[in-house]
């Protein structure tokens, strides 16, 4: 697996949405843009990855892999359905694994 800074991506980037839903239903809520940006770093870092290559140093230093966007959000999605859990109420969204 690559480097963070050196492919550009951020820490957030490396949990899948395939495998937690949690993580997918985050994703949607944050919105398109984020989900955009996101896929755009993935895509930077396959396509350094098959060319054995890093980033650009220039570019390196202004990358921000600690940046958490996802984790605020999932935290809560997580909390929630702790809460429907308790409850006795089901998830409003598909929890199968693929």
């Amino acid at each position: 697996a690559p480097h963070p800074p050196r492919a550009g991506l951020r820490y957030d980037d490396l949990i899948d949405p395939d495998m937690d839903m949690d993580a997918r239903e985050a994703l949607r809520r944050l919105g398109p843009e984020v989900e955009i940006q996101r896929n755009q770093r993935l895509k930077r870092a396959l396509d350094l990855s098959m060319k054995h290559v890093d980033l650009d140093p220039k570019i390196q230093k202004v990358q921000t892999p600690f940046n958490n966007y996802l984790h605020g959000m999932l935290e809560q999605v997580k909390m929630e359905n702790a809460e429907r859990q308790e409850v006795g109420t089901p998830t409003p969204y598909n929890r199968q694994l693929p």
